[in-house]
């Protein structure tokens, strides 16, 4: 782009490799492109096949709006984070979402963020993930992605091609970001690739995979599920096989042909149904997600680490303080548990050391549910953070590592600090959160923590350090401060 092109301008046109997108600019002089096309439409034959990079338009394609989500059942965490009108569809959903500032003659650093959602709910396009003042904030690029979820996203059939389909869309993402980022500004040689919950275990698969890591130079995880094993392929083909029996196909020799010809709404509540049927009290696993020894992800991210996968890249890693009572606040079986309750819990969760586990976190006066809550929260994400912080200090890399802790005001649930608590600070966006249980009231105190965390997680973009100018000092994991506390 020119020197004028982006604050002079309105609307704006920007040339990609597929045709032009015309987007727009904003008060503060942010350019936004919204719903541009990294791939076809997973239609038709394209169900279940890998992403088909797009072949282009003529003329200049509107890019004001976003495209319609990836399909999906509604989230199970709406009851914490607020609910969405639906306005989700297949034709159309594999878009992306640029959001840069005024124009300059030096490239900028780009941020490549994945929502979260169990693979199975979300959307880069939702107001959200809004990159408008996160790229202002750190003058970086901002770029979200919508990928395929649930089933149409992750079943696992790879003789028909579905192979960790999620996955693969994540990285023909990542490769159109490197191709067409400069057009935007952006500088293909830093890009980070960062994301929330599942969107973590994305941006760290991508950045584990030979395939896609030599374009990645930094990693943001945020409360990613790492303490969540990954299905083998035996185990994945065994869920499909329950899948396909649900449709009422199991037994069909051509099943691609009829999962391509089924409404995308039975092809949904099949895995509803599926999810109901495979959850456990306490587990958060969904039905279909990325299947160990599938596309895009080959090995766990202990393997990976232990030979140095992330050894050249920044890392920066954090959660927060009360992950689990996003799923377990209200959830009455878990809420109201009794301290026999909460160790059969833990008991799935650990393999049968309930007990000691129970022990480890509370005493006989301790509320039942909120033990339950913390060992969860360390099983989930917290205790794969420190080991990997652990083996990257001991590899000479300096990883930074976080804890969110703002908890709900007011808090008549006991949320304290949630899973996705921290989302409305990174993008600034408390608008889109009306009456979300896990944000309660704002005040300028929030907006100061939504400057500092997303300050600092926008510098970490620019120069692999979350300190900058007008930011607290946060130290490297491994020293005397280790966790950064927000």
């Amino acid at each position: 782009m020119s020197e004028t092109t982006v604050s002079e301008q309105h609307p704006i046109v920007v040339d990609t490799a597929a045709g032009k997108v015309r987007g727009t600019v904003d008060t503060a002089g942010v350019a936004a492109f919204r719903g541009i096309p990294y791939a076809h439409s997973p239609v038709g034959a394209l169900r279940f096949a890998p992403p088909q990079p797009h072949s282009g338009w003529t003329g200049v394609r509107a890019a004001e709006r976003p495209g319609p989500a990836a399909p999906q059942w509604p989230s199970r965490l709406e009851a914490v984070m607020g609910t969405r009108v639906p306005d989700w569809a297949e034709d159309g959903c594999l878009t992306l979402n640029v959001w840069c500032p005024s124009a300059s003659n030096t490239p900028r650093p780009v941020l490549l963020w994945w929502h979260g959602g169990g693979f199975g709910s979300g959307s880069g396009g939702w107001d959200w993930y809004d990159g408008a003042r996160l790229a202002a904030r750190g003058n970086i690029v901002v770029v979200t992605a919508n990928y395929r979820l649930g089933p149409l996203g992750f079943l696992y059939l790879p003789e028909i091609g579905a192979d960790n389909l999620g996955l693969q869309d994540q990285g023909a993402a990542l490769r159109w970001v490197a191709a067409n980022i400069a057009a935007f500004g952006g500088d293909p040689a830093r890009i980070t690739v960062g994301g929330q919950s599942a969107g973590a275990f994305s941006a760290l698969a991508l950045a584990l995979d030979p395939t896609t890591a030599p374009l990645i130079r930094r990693v943001i995880g945020q409360s990613g599920p790492w303490g969540l094993p990954s299905p083998d392929p035996d185990q994945a083909a065994h869920i499909t096989t329950r899948y396909l029996d649900l449709l009422g196909i199991a037994a069909d020799p051509a099943p691609a042909a009829r999962l391509r010809e089924l409404p995308v709404t039975r092809l949904l509540a099949a895995n509803a149904r599926l999810a109901a049927e495979t959850a456990r009290p306490g587990t958060i696993a969904p039905a279909c997600y990325p299947v160990l020894g599938g596309a895009g992800h080959g090995e766990t991210w202990q393997d990976a680490l232990a030979r140095g996968a992330l050894a050249d890249k920044d890392v920066l890693l954090g959660s927060t303080e009360h992950e689990m009572s996003a799923f377990y606040a209200f959830n009455p079986m878990l809420a109201l548990a009794t301290p026999d309750d909460a160790i059969r819990v833990l008991d799935t969760l650990t393999a049968g050391a309930g007990a000691g586990t129970y022990a480890r976190y509370g005493d006989s006066a301790a509320d039942p549910a909120a033990v339950l809550t913390a060992a969860a929260t360390d099983l989930f994400s917290r205790t794969g953070i420190e080991a990997m912080a652990k083996t990257l200090t001991a590899q000479g890399n300096s990883p930074y590592v976080y804890l969110f802790t703002r908890p709900a005001r007011p808090d008549p649930y006991a949320l304290g600090a949630a899973h996705c608590a921290e989302l409305p600070f990174l993008f600034h966006t408390f608008d889109a959160y009306p009456n979300a249980p896990m944000l309660g009231t704002v005040d300028d105190r929030d907006h100061q923590l939504a400057k500092d965390f997303g300050g600092a997680l926008s510098a970490f973009v620019t120069t692999g350090s979350p300190t900058g100018p007008g930011l607290p000092a946060w130290q490297p994991y491994g020293s005397e401060s280790a966790i950064r506390r927000f």
